[in-house]
């Protein structure tokens, strides 16, 4: 009983938390589907990732905050505030997730599991021979508690983005991921140094003080064939 009556209270302190969040707010208000789009949207004011034209890809992109970020910043002359698609897109958005997601206009959604191959298959045909400007993944795992464990699964997806980055992005590209500091920290900033010119570690204000989460941005692949100057 006693379990369960801290359990309620946990949830409730939490419930209030999020109803009175700054960030969930301005989603609201704007019209974002989750405070996720402030965290990218920090990133991108930072780093000046997100421009018209290009081909971006969204891992993990229920449910579709990101994707509606980027909507907006690909259609600059009629998007003039708020999170709701608007105007022509000038450029691509594909997103990928393994939960549904409702649609957004003009972005390619495929429901899937990146760690299946055949999905795989399937976002990589959708790129119709393309190289994507930009790639951001919010890929999180369900975590167990078990540090061990979770640091596995983190590791995992990061890598499944960054291998997916190394294939199917430009030299000159740029890789947004979600990681938490633990276990698998050290080692996947180290895998970026590798991959990457320009290594970024940002936590946005929109992430809550008590997340772990942080965000890793990789610029310019070390050792990609760059097209030849004309």
């Amino acid at each position: 009983m006693k379990s369960a009556v801290k359990s309620s209270k946990v949830n409730r302190a939490w419930l209030n938390d999020h109803v009175n969040d700054t960030y969930v707010k301005l989603a609201q208000k704007d019209g974002y589907r989750a405070r996720a789009a402030y965290k990218l949207k920090e990133i991108d004011e930072n780093l000046h990732l997100v421009k018209p034209g290009q081909l971006v890809v969204d891992l993990g992109s229920t449910p579709g905050a990101w994707s509606q970020y980027v909507r907006r910043k690909m259609s600059p002359k009629s998007a003039q505030g708020g999170g709701a698609a608007a105007g022509q897109l000038n450029g691509r958005i594909i997103a990928l997730d393994i939960l549904p997601m409702q649609p957004i206009e003009d972005v390619l959604f495929i429901q899937g599991d990146i760690r299946e191959d055949d999905v795989l298959t399937e976002l990589a045909g959708h790129l119709q021979g393309q190289l994507a400007d930009l790639v951001i993944s919010d890929m999180a795992p369900n975590l167990s508690g078990i540090d061990s464990a979770d640091a596995a699964r983190v590791e995992h997806l990061v890598e499944l983005a960054l291998e997916f980055a190394q294939l199917h992005l430009k030299p000159q590209g740029a890789l947004v991921a979600k990681v938490f500091h633990g276990g698998s920290y050290d080692s996947l900033v180290k895998r970026f140094r590798e991959v990457f010119v320009t290594v970024k570690c940002i936590k946005p204000k929109a992430s809550r003080d008590r997340s772990s989460e942080t965000f890793l941005v990789g610029m310019v692949q070390k050792n990609a064939a760059f097209p030849c100057a004309r």
